[in-house]
């Protein structure tokens, strides 16, 4: 595996040998509003559905908001006043589990993936996505692993990272969060995934704030890995047609 850059100056993550692997583009957007970013995804599922573009992966973070998944309960959200005295917005998407927080300093990863082509389940992508935040993790000196019958990643009894995904005629949506910098006290204000665990982040547990672009790195690099593919990085302008 090598890091290299093409004529434009974009950074490309590739393996030293294409074959038996997957094309994919990925695209650093840096904070993207959460409705923004579902209309996006969208689009660019549809696009993949088609066979009109390839694998594709979004990283981003998001200012403050509460979403709940297709399970979600509205008594895990614990202070609605609080909530909206903030002004974090609350909505619902068509994502699988129940309530999260997303805010500045979460890296969100958003693979709009066939899983056909890669020849794995629900169960098999959500693992995967797991055994990529446990990499990127181990890079940092954090050991992650899971819990039996709850989705996400954990580092001792706290979550460090939650996972909700929608699946359409075998394209992904919807993705992972993995907590680096971000505030962890607006966790409080609901029962994240329903579970009652607390949560962590990276910056808690190594005690000091974590380059965010040397994360995305080490998260690209761990997609190469689990899902082989051959990985293209682009400049976020090339999605205009998707926007």
């Amino acid at each position: 595996m090598f890091s290299s850059t093409d004529e434009r100056g974009q950074s490309q993550v590739t393996l030293q040998s294409t074959k038996g692997l997957h094309d994919c583009r990925s695209y650093r957007l840096g904070i993207v509003e959460y409705g923004e970013a579902l209309c996006l995804q969208n689009r660019l599922a549809g696009a993949r559905s088609q066979g009109e573009i390839t694998d594709t992966l979004l990283l981003l973070q998001h200012p403050p908001v509460i979403t709940l998944g297709k399970s979600g309960k509205a008594t895990n959200v614990l202070a609605p006043e609080a909530i909206e005295r903030n002004h974090i917005r609350i909505i619902h998407t068509d994502r699988g589990g129940d309530v999260t927080y997303h805010g500045p300093g979460q890296l969100v990863v958003y693979p709009i993936l066939n899983l056909q082509s890669h020849a794995l389940d629900v169960a098999g992508y959500v693992w995967n996505l797991e055994e990529v935040i446990i990499r990127v993790l181990a890079c940092c000196g954090i050991v992650g692993g899971r819990v039996d019958k709850l989705r996400g990643v954990w580092a001792g009894q706290e979550k460090i990272a939650s996972l909700g995904v929608h699946l359409s005629s075998a394209i992904t949506t919807h993705g992972l969060a993995l907590n680096v910098n971000n505030d962890l006290s607006p966790f409080g204000l609901i029962n994240p995934c329903g579970t009652g665990r607390p949560m962590t982040s990276m910056a808690r547990i190594l005690g000091r704030p974590q380059d965010m672009e040397a994360v995305e790195s080490l998260m690209l690099k761990a997609f190469v890995e689990v899902f082989r593919f051959y990985l293209r990085e682009e400049p976020p302008d090339t999605l205009e047609p998707f926007r």
